[in-house]
């Protein structure tokens, strides 16, 4: 046999052989980048997700709050939370009902809390006279505001269940999504609202202890 042939026909073979492995590798090459493009787009849009569910505020009544100034959701997310409320005109009743509690630096100065903020209608359901009365008592319109501030900052996935309030006694809050209801009275109304300091849900009714 042609000794020489052999030669020339092991040589061919090989480089045959590591052209098809260059070509493997080239394709796996390929397919590992589009796969990990794929994974990088899948966790973005995971990420992106769930920085719009934490940040969204939802329900009816968000309609009736500015939609710029400092009473927007915008500007109310720069301020502390009383100083927030104060700058929302559809919270002007609850505002003075805290200012009267001596309670702006309190919750202006905590850290990470939930507010059950009711709008002015809520306060206006209660017959005048008995809302006259509470203001003018600081000890009670303490509890009964305080009875509206739990701790933590607590995201729409974590609303329901019990929380136990500033006041001392717990409310209980249930429903899912953009639906709450809190201790089977109040509803929330504008919901996920964000300060700098706190996490407000806009309920429709005022709350007692």
């Amino acid at each position: 046999m042609n000794t020489r042939f052999l030669t020339r026909a092991g040589a061919l073979a090989a480089a045959a052989g590591f052209a098809i492995t260059m070509s493997a590798c080239s394709d796996g090459g390929s397919d590992d980048a589009a796969e990990d493009a794929t994974s990088s787009e899948t966790t973005m849009a995971e990420e992106e997700t769930t920085e719009e569910m934490a940040s969204g505020e939802f329900g009816a009544a968000c309609s009736a709050v500015p939609a710029d100034g400092e009473g927007s959701f915008t500007g109310m997310a720069d301020d502390p939370v009383a100083t927030a409320a104060s700058n929302n005109p559809v919270l002007s009743t609850l505002v003075a009902a805290v200012t009267e509690a001596d309670l702006v630096d309190t919750l202006n100065s905590a850290e990470d809390i939930t507010v059950f903020a009711p709008v002015n209608d809520a306060f206006a359901a209660i017959p005048a006279a008995d809302l006259e009365a509470v203001l003018a008592d600081q000890e009670t319109l303490t509890g009964i505001l305080t009875y509206h501030v739990v701790a933590g900052q607590l995201a729409p996935e974590d609303l329901a269940g019990e929380h136990t309030t500033l006041q001392g006694e717990s409310l209980t809050v249930t429903g899912s999504g953009e639906d709450f209801t809190v201790n089977d009275q109040a509803a929330v109304v504008c919901g996920n609202v964000q300060t700098a300091n706190a996490t407000v849900y806009i309920i429709d009714t005022v709350l007692m202890p």
